[in-house]
């Protein structure tokens, strides 16, 4: 059972994921969704104690949507489309927890780490609502099978458009993008964005503060690295002395979307005129500093 997910045009055969190019590269811009594949397996589905919506509280669903413009605006766009909760692009390739799978894990599995211990590791235990996903244990060979099928080829792609930017423009600046729950602790004044550089090691400041004023300029409230500061993809990826930066974009679900029933609200239209506009502007500026 696949659940539906809109096509990105040109691209008719699903893969693990979908690459959108520009017609010609204007600017050394590249954009990612990781986490809005929305494509699951039947068999992942069967061996689920949840159906199918819950499962999909874990995606931030439609975010490959809000971004659709950049290759139109001449900036590539890459999108997975195996889901999150199947395997996480946004995670090292071995973040597994050991009392998920039958058999002992080898020695280099990394499975020490916080998102581990969180159940939101490469395979995760737990869907974002910390529910378990699982009715029984797995085998190592499917999440050998996972990172092989799915995190390994978005990497490779993304990995490749870094560095077929650098080459191009001699420097890099990947847009992660993501999307943030609502949270019912949260003060009226939450922020509706929240970029990450991973406190400053990840992407230039100047260019964090290109982005920042514009989505300012549109009335958002857009704050650093709180609670937001990136994944294994910034990173892993930021390294601005080899002229590669970093930035993730958390988006608020509430501007968009309805989080319980997982569909689109009026003001995705309004969101998506302003991220093509935010796009648009990028693309117009002089990225020579990038380069260190």
């Amino acid at each position: 059972m696949d659940l539906p997910m809109p096509r990105l045009a040109g691209h008719d055969t699903p893969g693990p994921f979908q690459l959108t190019h520009p017609a010609v590269q204007r600017a050394p811009l590249v954009f990612a969704s990781p986490h809005s594949g929305r494509q699951y397996p039947e068999a992942f589905l069967a061996a689920s104690r949840l159906d199918a919506h819950a499962v999909r509280r874990s995606e931030d669903s439609f975010v490959d949507e809000l971004f659709a413009a950049a290759p139109a605006l001449g900036a590539p766009l890459l999108a997975a489309n195996f889901p999150r909760a199947f395997c996480d692009a946004n995670r090292e390739p071995w973040e597994l927890d050991p009392a998920m799978f039958e058999e002992p894990l080898p020695a280099w599995v990394n499975s020490a780490s916080p998102r581990v211990g969180a159940g939101l590791g490469t395979i995760a235990r737990v869907v974002a609502s910390g529910e378990p996903i699982y009715r029984r244990r797995l085998p190592f060979r499917e999440a050998e099978e996972r990172v092989q099928r799915c995190w390994q080829p978005y990497h490779a792609a993304l990995a490749g458009l870094i560095a077929e930017t650098k080459q191009r423009f001699g420097c890099c600046l990947l847009l992660d993008c993501h999307s943030m729950p609502a949270h019912p602790a949260q003060p009226q004044n939450a922020p509706d964005m929240v970029l990450g550089d991973a406190h400053g090691t990840a992407c230039a400041p100047r260019a964090v503060r290109r982005v920042e004023e514009q989505l300012w300029a549109m009335g958002y409230r857009v704050r650093r690295n709180d609670p937001y500061a990136g994944g294994y993809v910034t990173r892993h990826y930021g390294r601005p002395r080899e002229a590669v930066h970093v930035l993730q974009i958390e988006t608020a679900r509430a501007l968009y979307m309805d989080e319980g029933r997982i569909e689109r609200l009026p003001g995705m239209a309004k969101l998506q005129r302003d991220f093509a506009a935010l796009i648009a502007g990028l693309m117009e500026m002089d990225w020579d500093f990038l380069r260190g």
